[in-house]
């Protein structure tokens, strides 16, 4: 594998790590509530590095239905559609919690209690993750999961398989927005490289990844967009999509979660925090925060402050209430957090 600089905290708990997995008969892993390539890349590599190691491991699709656009991801088809609540966790001695920033991205269906048997392996690189596990390798200098784990094999001396590889590559890939987002550094670029050369048709993963949205997808995006205000001077741009305004548009709520309608918005010259919210149940509101500028506007603190979490340049959380007491509360709160 390639020789690189590996992060000082994933070097400090590799072998940590290690040691729960050498001792693990059965290990469970998952994707969070709306897996983004990142979730699901660092689930479908995790498993194919554990199996080589002669490990037994499972992936639960977790709260959401596996998109059509990440459906070829190698491995995917392993993938087991089942919930954390629907599993019986005395089949598993440990669980490796990937790309989830707090207990809720387990599972947002209700709260989730491990059992006191059940060892538990946190991998995140979410500033917001304060470390709920019994090992925590949390690193806020990586820019996706997938390339902790990256970095992980090469402790572990774990060869990269095609497989192993186009899945490290295409969370990096997505997480980092196309290697645009900080933290992203030549490591990662390094990393990628890596991938790359075992798996050089990385970009029909990726064609494919971008390229299979729904037509109500579309829809969708026309209705967020037809529904923009501004605050605070204009320098926050919000859209809101009410349950009952889905409902007319016969807009399935699965077709929601890959929009980049927040992504929009921070795309216009003055608008430097773009949100999307989206009241997927009535009283129940998904908001996408976006930020034009991350060392100003560092977004992860936003959504920290509001009970979530993410990253500077994009974050999100779940607010139990109406789309205008979002509203209120999201806007008193930047003005609390930025000066705008």
């Amino acid at each position: 594998m390639l020789f690189m600089e590996i992060s000082p905290i994933v070097r400090e708990k590799a072998s940590l790590i290690l040691a729960e997995i050498q001792k693990a008969k059965s290990i469970l892993l998952h994707c969070h509530p709306s897996p983004d390539p990142d979730s699901i890349g660092s689930a479908l590599a995790m498993k194919s590095a554990l199996e080589r190691m002669g490990g037994k491991a499972t992936v639960i699709q977790g709260d959401s239905e596996l998109s059509e656009a990440y459906k070829h991801f190698p491995g995917a088809e392993k993938i087991v559609p089942k919930n954390f609540f629907e599993i019986d966790l005395k089949d598993f001695d440990l669980f490796i919690i990937l790309d989830c920033g707090n207990m809720e991205m387990i599972s947002h269906r209700k709260p989730v209690v491990f059992p006191n048997e059940l060892r538990t392996v946190i991998i995140d690189h979410h500033a917001s993750n304060k470390g709920y596990g019994n090992i925590s390798l949390i690193d806020i200098s990586s820019p996706a999961t997938t390339f902790i784990i990256f970095q992980l094999f090469e402790e572990w001396n774990v060869k990269l398989t095609y497989d192993i590889a186009i899945n490290l590559l295409i969370g990096m890939y997505s997480d980092t927005g196309g290697f645009k987002y900080l933290p992203t550094d030549y490591r990662v670029l390094m990393a990628a490289a890596e991938c790359a050369k075992i798996a050089p048709d990385y970009t029909e993963f990726i064609f494919i990844a971008e390229n299979s949205q729904s037509k109500e997808s579309i829809y969708f995006e026309a209705l967020a967009l037809g529904g923009i205000e501004t605050f605070c001077g204009d320098s926050v741009a919000i859209s809101a999509v009410s349950h009952d305004d889905l409902k007319k548009k016969n807009i399935p709520i699965h077709t929601t979660a890959e929009s980049e309608v927040a992504n929009t918005l921070k795309s216009v010259i003055g608008w430097n925090i773009g949100i999307l919210m989206i009241e997927v149940d009535p009283g129940k509101i998904k908001v996408n925060f976006r930020s034009r500028d991350p060392k100003r506007f560092d977004v992860s603190k936003l959504a920290a402050a509001l009970g979530g979490g993410g990253h500077r340049a994009a974050a999100g959380v779940c607010l139990m209430t109406t789309l205008s007491g979002a509203k209120e509360l999201i806007v008193e709160k930047i003005k609390e957090l930025y000066t705008i």
